[in-house]
């Protein structure tokens, strides 16, 4: 068995190592598309991920044969990334090392057999020969990596700089190793407790290169997500280590105060790192410093694009839509803060919003040499730039104020529908961010979807301002209607009143008539005032007497009305509206039949509807008007007609979920029939009150 000094951390190395190499192999087993050069490069994970394993179970359990079938794997592993940056190579010119490599790597095999199989040359003798011929292989891999980079066009150069880095790195150690190794008879303990670890640390490079390199055929890409995390984590995992280190000297420097001192330390550190994780100016400078060493774009477009879209759709309780449209310009550049200026009623741009940026509340014209600049060019303006090199900027003049915020960094405009509704100004970022074409595109872009966005916001509140306005007015129509049909009641009160006003009856009809009139006024004033109608109830009517009541009062005896009923038949519904309703429909009954002619209204069950139907001997009006036009809003026959009472009664009757039934002709009268859902537990419950 090893000792537990070394065994421990080898066992951690290897292990690391083994998840790391198997996680890559399958990544790329899962995006390969059967080329050679991918074909090799996964074989050659795939022994790194066994090689590694190997040397995982050696630490653990110290078996020789673990020992000797690990040193295999390593000579294989080594002999994969060889062939592997051969083919990279891709000179036929160098099949001759090819060739000798390959020699190397038998005698590799044949020499590591039996020492390797025999005994563990760790702090122990061994044969020197299989050390030299490893190190050998090492300083092949060596030369191949600086020929791939050499050879490499300076267009391709950047696509296979990480694979170089790597593979150099991964050889440069395991010369180390050997040559230790050959140097002393033995490995070093240490160095090859190490080596797992320092061969895990090759992989993101190796998968950089990879993801650069779509000839390899390897469907693989790395999001600046992931590098950016993974960047951390290895950032935070230095830190660690130095912070380590640190507090192993401070304790053995520190004598007898060494422990207090070094708890103090760790805590300290631990503090510090705390505090860096949760720093936006580092979080910035850290994506960054990616974006330029990384990647070839500055930005992950799919992941900005779903960023600033969640962003600007996103229901955040406090935050107006105006205030995220500038959180989510912002967030693109890094920027703090910002402000929004938009385009308002009158032409002029008003500040609509800001996001930590000092208050600014001046009102802008349209005619101003800014909005028209940005109208015409649709530029996103960089204050800094501006006060350097104004003639960069023809025709424009940006207003004191605006140049008086200090921390005003970028202007941008805001259009929809290649108009300027409005502009924003953003903050100095947290970092400096190079104002290049690819941040000025993204911006401009990203600007117009925001105009989209504000655009559709603002016809959205004005269709249901429009909508409000058209419900109001709707509303207006009917009880206009309601008060020409009043007005038309104390008309003929005061025509009947010429002649009848000694009788008593007539006096009594009359006070009746008024009373009610008055209190239909004073409901409909209601209603107009308020914009609802009431707070009258849902609850059973007698259509029968209803309709008794809406004949009272009409009629001045030229015109014969009449009401027959079928006893009580009650209906579900809202009396005002109902009573209304019927009176329209008697009312325009009247008002197109002649003197001497009839109005007859009935009420009767028929089933399960209640209904009431008015007719008259009146003009009547043709098949097309009542199919097309009756119960359409603004149509009517009549000179002084609104076109409102039909509509109103259709839709009245739509809403109970009843019908109306209308059959008309040209000199024959009308005839209307209402069909309302009937209520029969009311015709119950009043039969049970009047045999008690």
């Amino acid at each position: 068995m090893l000792e537990l000094a070394v065994a421990g951390p080898a066992a951690a190395t290897y292990g690391l190592a083994a998840l790391a190499f198997s996680a890559f192999a399958i990544h790329l087993a899962l995006g390969h598309r059967g080329s050679t050069k991918a074909g090799v490069l996964l074989l050659a994970v795939c022994l790194s991920a066994l090689w590694s394993g190997l040397n995982l179970a050696f630490a653990l359990t110290g078996s020789p044969l673990a020992w000797g079938v690990q040193a295999l794997s390593d000579g294989l592993r080594m002999g994969a990334w060889l062939i592997f940056a051969l083919l990279v190579l891709g000179n036929a010119g160098w099949r001759g090392l090819a060739a000798t490599l390959l020699v190397l790597f038998g005698a590799a095999a044949f020499l590591l057999r039996e020492p390797m199989l025999a005994s563990v040359p760790i702090a122990g003798s061994a044969s020197r020969a299989p050390f030299g011929v490893l190190l050998a292989l090492a300083i092949a891999g060596l030369v191949l990596a600086e020929q791939i980079f050499r050879r490499a066009g300076a267009d391709s150069r950047w696509a296979l700089k990480p694979l170089c880095l790597a593979l150099g790195a991964s050889f440069v150690f395991d010369l180390y190793v050997h040559a230790d190794a050959l140097l002393f008879g033995r490995l070093d303990a240490d160095l090859w407790a190490a080596r797992g670890v320092a061969q895990a640390l090759v992989i993101p490079f190796i998968a950089v290169a990879t993801a650069r390199n779509k000839d390899w055929t390897i469907d693989i890409a790395f999001s600046r997500g992931l590098v950016f995390h993974s960047t951390a984590f290895i950032a935070c995992g230095i830190y660690l280590l130095g912070v380590a280190a640190a507090g192993y000297y401070v304790r053995y420097f520190g004598g007898s105060w060494g422990r207090t001192f070094q708890v103090g330390f760790i805590f300290a550190a631990l503090l510090v790192l705390g505090w860096l994780f949760s720093s936006g100016t580092l979080r910035a400078k850290l994506k960054v410093f990616i974006s330029k060493n990384f990647f070839s774009y500055r930005y992950d477009y799919r992941h900005e694009w779903l960023r600033f879209t969640n962003l600007l759709s996103a229901e955040e309780p406090g935050v107006s839509t105006a205030q995220r449209s500038i959180q989510a310009l912002a967030n693109l550049v890094e920027s703090p803060g910002g402000a929004l200026w938009l385009r308002d009623g009158e032409g002029r741009f008003a500040s609509a919003a800001r996001w930590n940026l000092s208050q600014c509340e001046e009102p802008l014209a349209a005619e101003a040499a800014l909005p028209r600049f940005l109208e015409r060019t649709g530029w996103v303006i960089d204050l800094a730039d501006y006060r350097q090199t104004r003639g960069k900027y023809p025709g424009l003049e940006l207003p004191e104020w605006l140049l008086e915020i200090a921390s005003a960094w970028l202007l941008v405009p805001i259009i929809a529908q290649e108009r300027l509704i409005g502009f924003v100004v953003l903050a100095t970022p947290r970092t400096r961010v190079e104002v290049n074409w690819e941040v000025l595109d993204l911006l401009k872009t990203a600007a117009r979807q925001v105009g989209s966005f504000l655009a559709h916001i603002q016809a959205s509140e004005a269709l249901l301002e429009a909508r409000k306005f058209e419900a109001f007015n709707k509303m207006g129509a009917f009880v206009v209607h309601d008060l020409k049909n009043l007005v038309a009641q104390l008309s003929l009160l005061m025509t009947n009143a010429e002649r009848h006003r000694q009788n008593p009856r007539f006096q009594e009809d009359m006070l009746s008539t008024v009373k009610h009139v008055a209190e239909r006024m004073n409901r409909l004033l209601v209603q107009l005032s308020t914009g609802s109608r009431g707070e009258e109830a849902l609850r059973p009517l007698n259509l029968s007497a209803l309709a008794k009541r809406a004949v009272q009062g009409r009629g001045d005896g030229a015109i014969a009305i009449s009401v027959q009923d079928a006893g009580k038949v009650f209906a579900l519904g809202y009396e005002q509206r109902l009573e209304r309703v019927v009176g329209h429909l008697l009312q325009n009954a009247i008002d197109a039949t002649r003197a001497g002619g009839s109005v007859h209204v009935e009420v009767f069950a028929d089933g399960e509807w209640a209904t009431v139907e008015v007719c008259d001997t009146g003009c009547g009006m043709s098949e097309a008007f009542v199919r097309d036009r009756l119960f359409r809003p603004f149509q009517t026959t009549k000179a002084s007609g609104m076109g409102i009472g039909a509509f109103e009664t259709a839709q009245y009757v739509k809403e109970t979920g009843g019908r109306v039934e209308a059959h008309s002709r040209p000199g024959e009268g009308t005839r209307i029939k209402l069909f309302l859902p009937r209520y029969r537990d009311a015709v119950s419950e009043a039969q049970a009150r009047e045999a008690a």
